[in-house]
């Protein structure tokens, strides 16, 4: 095989895997309105901690919902909880769906794809062909690449959905008991031991909470 038919190989690979994994999310289900009307039917329930932890896998689906936002703020305005801050990376990062953002990588993979291949059956063999391909193709994946990194401490948050939530100081049932999370709280993840936590709070407190009362943003984490 060629050498330069490598990088077209690799691409046509990549395209198929990111596609496999699109469609298998697709089957799942897992959809922004139906996580919204899950918060809702928590909501009426009483069960704030899971209405929040619904809106919030909603949102991150589709960030520019006012109907979500307005629920988050009126749960948490509620309960006298503060919203999570975001620095300008994070809330840059929301204002786009990492589902359209998943199909920009796939375009940027597609055009530098197609830009190798055009080059290798052009009978000019046009060395800017294959360079403006590749340079349109890095500039929509690095796009993707970027919005990815902005969303990484996103999706390791986690939302308390018991009642009371014990943070102690190991991840032991019997631990010492440092402070406990009010249903509700956002809070984020930076480790998990034996059915245990690691979580540190928004004022910067950190400790060990139960997995049964601190369920994660991100659903592929349970």
């Amino acid at each position: 095989m060629k050498r330069s038919a490598r990088p077209v190989l690799l691409i046509l690979s990549l395209l198929l895997g990111a596609g496999l994994i699109h469609a298998q999310s697709a089957q799942g289900g897992y959809s922004a309105a139906r996580l919204y009307n899950l918060g809702n039917a928590y909501m009426r329930q009483g069960k704030p901690g899971m209405a929040v932890l619904n809106y919030e896998r909603a949102n991150l689906l589709s960030p520019d919902d006012p109907d979500i936002d307005a629920n988050l703020n009126y749960i948490r305005a509620s309960l006298h909880l503060p919203a999570p801050s975001r620095n300008t990376f994070e809330r840059l990062a929301r204002c786009a769906s990492p589902i359209a953002l998943f199909w920009v990588g796939v375009i940027g993979l597609s055009i530098a794809g197609a830009g190798e291949l055009m080059a290798l059956l052009s009978q000019m063999k046009s060395v800017w062909l294959r360079r403006a391909g590749w340079a349109a193709g890095i500039a929509l994946l690095s796009l993707t690449v970027c919005n990815a990194v902005a969303l990484w401490p996103l999706l390791h948050e986690g939302v308390v959905v018991s009642g009371t939530a014990p943070v102690r100081v190991s991840p032991v049932p019997m631990g010492d008991s440092l402070f406990v999370l009010a249903e509700a709280e956002t809070v984020s993840i930076a480790a998990e031991h034996e059915g245990f936590f690691l979580v540190r709070t928004r004022a910067g407190r950190s400790g060990w909470v139960s997995r049964a009362n601190v369920a994660p943003v991100a659903p592929w984490k349970q």
